[in-house]
């Protein structure tokens, strides 16, 4: 290793490691210690590697020493050649275990992330939704890429490194004070003169390159919003373009700025480093050539001695700065750990049940809830705000009620849907109604009460059971950046093509699927943009209809449609309620006239309770909500503008 490559390692070592200073948690080590043990003899080998690696490194100056040596005295010819082979054995002997030991690196580093990742991602799945509208999916997906592979490195480059440059470091000494002790100490003497502006110099660099990445991550946020479907139709429709080019231009000569200054700053400290390793191989050759000149050392060891001091220069160095890598392989170890000690707040039970076979009743007896505070759910820095620069949260992914955490929002909440049946949840914005909605599937979990399905308290139901038996069809229609078919095959994988067309025809969507350019296999694009709301709403009809579901949820499944797309939808949805329970939440009253049970719910509580009829001659809070929607539209009638358009649930009981 030149100085060169020295002060390069150096550097990305300063630059890449947390500059943190703390004890060596023992709790944290005996974890790392649980996730290597099923890697102990590949970690065993990659270490025996390492040392047998740094034997070589300190033979090859030692056998050129003894090459110039023979040279100079006139020696055998037959022993230049024998070293000079010996010599290019030992290259072609260090290039296999250099391939060897970055395979084995790359085995256990690779399989190290797979173990974090596998296990990271498997736990994040078990997480209740307020966990995932607490936290910022960036610093979660940090956690699964920058965190592991910084874990990794603990394995894969400080492991090997400490192991063979401690070896290395320890023959060096040994080999240079046998051949002239003289130098070694001068060597000794000059390395703080070579460390010493690293760390210093290091640290400033360090500083530079956190800036960078700030700055880089910030323009990078404003493409990534510009650059989306819904940022750039937004930028189409209110955008200025001089506006945005001048923002994103400030932006982008921030980081050019900053890119400058760190260039600058590493030639800099790569020529120091340099300058310093020069004078101290001309001290070396000054010294040992007056040595040599005066007999009291072979020339040969002049030699071997400048060889070394890269050898030296090398492991001091490398080992100056291992304890901030070990510090920053502990703490992103710990960040990762921080994610797997986090308790999923709602867990099955070991003796859960199955949910009973037939048409199935849905109860809410007695429900008390509050969304839960954020230290049960969620962790600090996963929450908090990383920049002005950060991506807002999509619009109603956080209700104010979830927000606040801890405060009881739905009091004393009971009523009963019979196998069959629909009950409907009507009130003002934000009283509750989908709250109540997310407790059946136990998106959420009860405080007091209970919510039961075919008699049995969903927290005793398998998880399994639950979703065969549960489907739910909310506003926004959410589909992945996939194909159709990807997108239905959630609903169930084992589905046939048939069955796929099947159900986008009684979802209304087969014609459009067909007109698409590869048909099942088309791509909807990033949830689901380059199809149409009321398509969208369809298309999650459709995978409802897939699943053959006995209990349904429509929370606002019609909500913000147009007239022709809300008749398309309610036709889907009057064969995806047929034979099922169903609880239906809706802002538009004239969807839900044919509902077996029509709940009014405000400020968290049932205050009325009956049938379209019942309620209208009650002359309560159902009768003022309906005289409002309908009170400038009154031959709007029972089904929309026209009179004559079918909702979902008239459709069904004229089925």
């Amino acid at each position: 290793m030149s100085m060169e490559t020295t002060a390069w390692t150096q550097l990305h070592s300063v630059l890449y490691a947390r500059q943190e200073r703390r004890p060596l948690a023992r709790a944290t080590l005996r974890r790392i210690g649980a996730f290597a043990r099923p890697h102990r003899r590949r970690i065993a080998l990659f270490v025996a590697l390492g040392m047998v690696t740094a034997l070589l490194a300190v033979a090859t100056p030692v056998l050129a020493g003894r090459v110039v040596d023979a040279i100079v005295s006139g020696g055998d010819p037959g022993t230049v050649v024998r070293l000079a082979l010996l010599i290019a054995l030992i290259a072609v002997a260090e290039a296999v275990l250099g391939i060897l030991g970055r395979r084995l690196s790359a085995i256990l580093g690779e399989g190290l992330i797979l173990d974090l990742r596998t296990a990271v991602f498997d736990h994040v799945q078990r997480m209740p939704v307020a966990f995932f509208t607490r936290t910022r999916t960036g610093a979660l997906v940090s956690r699964l890429n920058n965190d592991v592979i910084g874990a990794q490195r603990a394995f894969s480059n400080t492991l090997s490194g400490v192991v063979s440059n401690v070896v290395t470091l320890l023959l060096t000494l040994a080999v240079m004070l046998t051949l002239s002790w003289q130098i070694t100490l001068l060597a000794l003497v000059l390395l703080p003169v070579f460390v010493v502006p690293a760390r210093r110099m290091g640290s400033r660099m360090a500083r530079m390159q956190r800036e960078a990445a700030t700055l880089n991550a910030a323009m990078s946020t404003r493409m990534t919003e510009r650059f989306s479907a819904p940022g750039a139709t937004l930028v189409k429709l209110f955008g200025r373009p001089e506006q945005e080019s001048e923002e994103f231009a400030a932006r982008a000569r921030r980081v050019r700025d900053i890119g400058i200054r760190t260039a600058t700053a590493q030639s800099a400290f790569i020529t120091a480093l340099t300058l310093v390793s020069a004078l101290a191989l001309a001290l070396v050759y000054g010294l040992g050539g007056f040595l040599a000149l005066r007999g009291a050392l072979e020339p040969g060891s002049v030699v071997a001695l400048a060889l070394l001091l890269t050898r030296l220069y090398a492991p001091l160095t490398a080992l100056a700065g291992a304890r901030v890598e070990v510090m920053s392989a502990l703490v992103s170890f710990e960040r990762v750990f921080e994610v797997l000690d986090l308790e999923p707040l709602i867990k099955e039970k070991p003796d859960a049940r199955e949910v009973p076979d037939g048409p199935v009743a849905v109860e809410f007896d007695n429900v008390r809830f509050g969304y839960p505070s954020a230290d049960k759910v969620s962790l600090a820095s996963l929450e908090e705000i990383a920049s002005p620069d950060a991506s807002p949260r999509a619009p109603g992914s956080v209700r104010a009620e979830e927000a606040s955490g801890g405060t009881e929002v739905l009091h004393g909440i009971s009523f009963r849907a019979e196998p069959g049946q629909t009950v409907a949840l009507v009130g003002s914005s934000g009283a509750g109604k989908s709250t109540i909605a997310q407790l059946l599937p136990r998106l959420y979990d009860v405080d007091e009460g209970a919510v039961r399905i075919g008699g049995i308290d969903v927290r005793d139901l398998t998880f399994a059971s639950l979703r065969a038996t549960l489907g739910m069809v909310t506003q926004d229609g959410h589909l992945f950046h996939d194909s159709v078919r990807a997108n239905l095959l959630l609903a169930r994988p084992s589905a046939t093509d048939e069955e796929l067309w099947d159900v986008l025809r009684r979802a209304r969507l087969d014609d459009l699927v067909r007109s698409l350019p590869d048909g099942l296999d088309t791509v909807v694009g990033e949830r689901g943009y380059r199809l149409s709301g009321g398509e969208r709403q369809r298309m999650t009809i459709a995978r409802l209809l897939l699943a053959r579901q006995r209990v349904v949820i429509l929370d606002e499944a019609t909500a913000h449609l147009d007239n022709t797309s809300e008749a398309a939808v309610q036709e889907a949805l009057a064969e995806a309620l047929e034979n099922c329970t169903a609880i239906v939440i809706a802002h538009r009253l004239s969807t839900v006239r044919a509902a077996d049970l029509i709940l009014v719910v405000e400020d968290g509580r049932i205050v009325e309770r009956g049938t379209h009829d019942e309620l209208l001659a009650a002359d309560g809070r159902y009768a003022e909500l309906y005289r409002t929607q309908f009170a400038q539209r009154p031959d709007d009638g029972a089904d929309g503008a026209d009179g004559t358009r079918r909702t979902a649930l008239a459709g069904r009981a004229a089925a």
